[in-house]
């Protein structure tokens, strides 16, 4: 699995280079992170040693086993949608949570680090493809709550995450992605000065997404292969 795995991520980092050198952007300015669910913490640990050092994951109760295993290996990233009544272990689990997808929730993510004296970095999800199925602020409100968050002192808001649609029209999933690089640009001067990292993309579209000023790939089929029978790219945020 390790040479399987090393040999996939010669080819994602090719891929991504070759989008970086086609939209003039620097490789060195994408982070990618490798998303592990439903992979067991071994698989988690052949990826670190591979040199990927951001790790995400969609489910709480799942990734919960898999950090007590492992410990602080690599960066967690929560990417799945966050329920209210399960903040407070995603807290004290996660590195940065990107699914934030309104200010309660923000709210509730800022009380849950403050009372362990945690700061935690939080994208927020901005729904940008207007898929009625997807989480996310609406792109009409992203500015507003950007303003608000970022006064919530135990919440270090970093950027923004999209997710593009369910479409081969590759148009589509630009318009979605150069959308949200509009709102952080945007947002930027409400965001503070580490407001740095634009999510999005995903196996099968990221260079779109670099194309269109993306900081940061979630990267998960590519790497370690379908998950059973899904036919979706399994980066897909679920229910955390």
């Amino acid at each position: 699995m390790k040479d399987t795995m090393r040999s996939n991520l010669v080819e994602v980092r090719g891929r991504l280079a070759s989008a970086c050198a086609e939209h003039d952007r620097e490789v060195d300015s994408i982070t990618i992170v490798a998303v592990t669910k439903t992979f067991p913490a071994s698989i988690i640990k052949t990826a670190v040693s591979t040199g990927l050092q951001d790790v995400g994951e969609s489910k709480v109760q799942e990734a919960e086993a898999k950090i007590a295993e492992l410990g602080p290996i690599a960066r967690w990233h929560l990417i799945g949608h966050l329920q209210s009544n399960k903040v407070k272990k995603a807290v004290q689990l996660f590195d940065v949570i990107q699914s934030v997808d309104s200010l309660k929730l923000a709210q509730e993510i800022d009380k849950q680090a403050c009372a362990i004296n945690k700061f935690i970095d939080c994208l927020i999800e901005v729904n940008c493809s207007g898929e009625k199925q997807k989480y996310g602020v609406a792109p009409d409100d992203c500015i507003t709550i950007v303003k608000e968050i970022a006064k919530l002192p135990n919440i270090h808001l970093r950027g923004l995450m999209t997710i593009g649609p369910l479409t081969k029209d590759e148009s589509k999933v630009r318009k979605t992605f150069r959308r949200c690089a509009e709102l952080f640009e945007e947002a930027k001067q409400f965001g503070g000065e580490d407001f740095d990292t634009l999510s999005m993309g995903m196996s099968h579209d990221f260079h779109l997404a670099i194309a269109e000023g993306a900081t940061m790939v979630r990267v998960g089929s590519a790497l370690f292969g379908k998950r059973g029978s899904l036919d979706r790219d399994d980066e897909e945020p679920s229910e955390a």
